[in-house]
């Protein structure tokens, strides 16, 4: 399998995050992709190649100028500004509650905050963002990644990976969150129907529900979603991704949430994604993007479902199964230790081939497969 991957991700170098007032060791680090491309390079089954430059245009198709105005200007600005903090993250967020009865037309009119603090808050969702120097350059090079791993599939690859960091499942059209900052599934998606006027559908298995995805789509019939998720009754992001939640207008019918309970396992995780592929395989289309996250693993840190590396290798065959090109990109999964194997299970059910566990020395000094 062809993956696609760029080291400017390693310039979103992040050490903190703030969780419920606490900052603690970030999650979402570089350490993630690098372990998973040293298990695909030590399979030697793939074939790693770096992305070509797509431009902002896509971007744009998806989402407001607004938003990517503020990603590539923040870090800069705030610097400007003489705020001199390891990251730049908002303390003051305007919900809605904050505009209660004021007009459309009134906040029309208001001017957006040249404050670089005050803009994280009109852009972002939440404090676990943390955006840095390098942030610009690497979320728009997890596009790139996104949109070159789409080109080879529409150039005639069965299926492609890429290994997308930052995320973006969280990041709407109007709003960054959840350690995404571009959406890149979403931009992928978009690109995907306008090359070829197909209806495209979107099967997410990360641990937390695609807000981000699912409101860039909400009212779209050309465009599936499919999560399946923790229950946002306990988890992130709380506020979207109930079963209820359908899709509007045109879009009515085209959105599927599947929230899960905690300790989900093997078994029920399957029953569950067969029910997925089932929407996916009745709706017109030849590709699926695939929002793929190890977070549902057994072990990871902030996820609380009980699934094994084996399952994986299974969810990636039972998906190919459906005879449909892949556009697979690599979404959360916080275990480091375990992310290279499961990665590498998945692909390797995606091609057909058997799970062929690789023994810890064949990933290198920080790949470990326990």
């Amino acid at each position: 399998m062809r993956v696609v991957y760029s080291p400017a991700h390693l310039a979103h170098d992040v050490a903190t995050e703030t969780v419920m007032g606490a900052v603690i060791p970030a999650n979402e680090v570089a350490e993630r992709a690098e372990r998973i491309r040293e298990a695909l390079e030590a399979d030697r089954g793939f074939t790693i190649e770096a992305p070509t430059e797509h431009g902002v245009d896509p971007i744009l198709a998806v989402h407001d100028p607004g938003l990517v105005r503020f990603v590539e200007e923040a870090w800069r600005e705030a610097r400007a500004q003489s705020i001199h903090r390891p990251n730049l993250v908002a303390d003051t967020y305007p919900t809605f509650r904050m505009f209660e009865g004021m007009s459309a037309e009134f906040l029309a009119s208001r001017p957006e905050t040249r404050n670089a603090a005050g803009r994280a808050g009109w852009w972002g969702l939440d404090t676990a963002n943390p955006l840095v120097a390098g942030t610009a350059g690497a979320a728009r090079a997890a596009v790139d990644v996104a949109l070159t791993t789409a080109d080879l599939v529409l150039g005639g690859e069965r299926a492609a990976y890429g290994l997308c960091r930052p995320p973006g499942h969280h990041a709407a059209r109007s709003m960054a969150g959840g350690y995404c900052f571009f959406n890149n599934a979403a931009i992928a998606a978009e690109a995907l129907t306008r090359a070829t006027g197909e209806r495209v559908a979107i099967l997410d298995v990360d641990y937390h529900h695609g807000n981000g995805t699912q409101q860039i789509f909400w009212r779209r019939r050309d465009v599936l979603y499919v999560s399946l998720h923790a229950d946002p009754e306990r988890q992130y992001p709380f506020f979207l991704g109930r079963a209820d939640e359908i899709g509007e207008g045109e879009g009515s019918g085209a959105n599927l949430n599947i929230p899960l309970s905690a300790g989900t396992d093997d078994e029920a995780y399957l029953a569950a994604l067969d029910r997925g592929l089932a929407a996916i395989a009745e709706t017109p289309g030849e590709a699926i993007v695939v929002s793929l996250g190890f977070d549902t693993y057994g072990h990871d840190p902030i996820g609380d479902f009980a699934l094994t590396t084996a399952v994986y290798r299974e969810c990636g065959r039972r998906t190919a199964a459906l005879g449909r090109r892949l556009v697979i990109l690599q979404e959360g999964g916080y275990h480091r230790p375990s992310l290279g194997a499961n990665a590498r299970a998945w692909l390797r059910g995606a091609e057909g081939r058997p799970h062929d566990p690789l023994p810890a020395a064949g990933f290198g000094t920080n790949g470990s497969a326990r």
